[in-house]
């Protein structure tokens, strides 16, 4: 594969398929195993992550790329093989998250910054040899609006890390994934999440254009504009009008793509939206997706940490993957979720 950014850009966001995000740490892998009454071990770890990427269905044909912990990108499979080298046989693209997660931000209660700059040049070259292609880093943009959260603090201290760390990546040969996240938690209406969103995508992109960060090399992984959990929900329709409308205000037509984070949302509200917002192109830009519950929920479920689940947990992910891949093609239908 062609080693040039703007290529492996194009790869991630190519014929409908998408990412697969499994770059949970292991606390929150944890809690997903502890749903189904799994052990969270760096075994059972390995053995769920590898029945994933041995699904071949799904991740030849539906799958783009894999965002990997560091744990994961350095594991065996139980045969001794590289979870890496699983990974690039299917022809999908091995990533890696490399922020250090999101932490008060000191004199701005209920606002967050993304710490992992430090030493991020150096990890960067390390994760290069062991194969990653793509990076991810996640800012993390709250919203309640009784306490001014966002500050424009918060917000520009965010897109002006995510900025350091793209120039970063391309400097490594590697195309960064820029995930600039206003949750859904809370009670604030649709509207809110637009304007928050919004000033929130204008900070990054003038950081980006600022630190000299090649857009054609970059994916951008955005909430859809929803409302918050607490005040109900919106339709897809409402979703996708409202979420390109905002992209064309706000996303330069030049970046490699676009992939969604599900944020939170059900298996198959993230799909619906994504169907939505695609159904009303064509657009600027390639949008897919990039979930990791979403892809996930169903085949932990199914597969529960028993060797004789894992063809039943393969068939659910491979279920989920082709629903997002005819999402991100505008071709999703209700009734498909109804005849698995």
């Amino acid at each position: 594969m062609s080693e040039r950014l703007e290529d492996i850009a194009a790869a991630m966001v190519a014929d409908g398929k998408g990412l697969l995000a499994a770059d949970e740490s292991s606390g929150t892998i944890k809690k997903r195993f502890d749903v189904i009454g799994v052990e969270s071990t760096a075994d059972s770890r390995r053995d769920y992550r590898e029945m994933m990427f041995r699904a071949r269905e799904a991740m030849t044909r539906y799958i783009s790329g894999v965002i990997l912990y560091d744990e994961t990108i350095r594991q065996k499979a139980a045969d001794g093989t590289p979870l890496v080298d699983i990974i690039k046989a299917t022809g999908a693209i091995p990533g890696i998250k490399v922020d250090a997660g999101a932490k008060p931000l000191a004199g701005y209660p209920g606002d967050t910054i993304t710490e992992g700059l430090d030493g991020l040049r150096e990890r960067l070259a390390d994760y290069y040899k062991l194969g990653a292609r793509f990076a991810k880093w996640r800012a993390v943009i709250d919203i309640d609006v009784a306490r001014g959260v966002p500050s424009a603090t918060s917000i520009g201290s965010n897109a002006h890390a995510l900025a350091r760390y793209a120039a970063l990546c391309q400097e490594a040969g590697i195309v960064p994934i820029v995930e600039p996240e206003v949750l859904m938690d809370g009670a604030h209406d649709i509207g809110t999440c637009y304007e928050i969103s919004k000033a929130t995508l204008t900070k990054l992109y003038t950081e980006l254009y600022a630190a000299r960060v090649v857009l054609e090399g970059t994916i951008l992984k955005p909430n859809m504009v929803l409302a918050g959990k607490k005040s109900g929900s919106s339709s897809p329709e409402e979703v996708a009008e409202k979420t390109i409308k905002l992209f064309r205000e706000t996303v330069p037509a030049a970046i490699g793509g676009i992939a969604f984070l599900s944020g939170g949302q059900s298996d198959e509200e993230a799909t619906a939206n994504l169907n939505a917002i695609n159904a009303i192109g064509p657009h600027p830009w390639k949008l897919t997706f990039s979930y990791g519950r979403a892809l996930q929920a169903a085949p932990q479920k199914a597969w529960g940490g028993k060797a004789a689940n894992v063809a039943a947990a393969q068939a659910a992910f491979a279920h989920r993957a082709l629903m997002n891949h005819l999402a991100a093609l505008g071709k999703w239908q209700p009734d498909l979720e109804q005849a698995a």
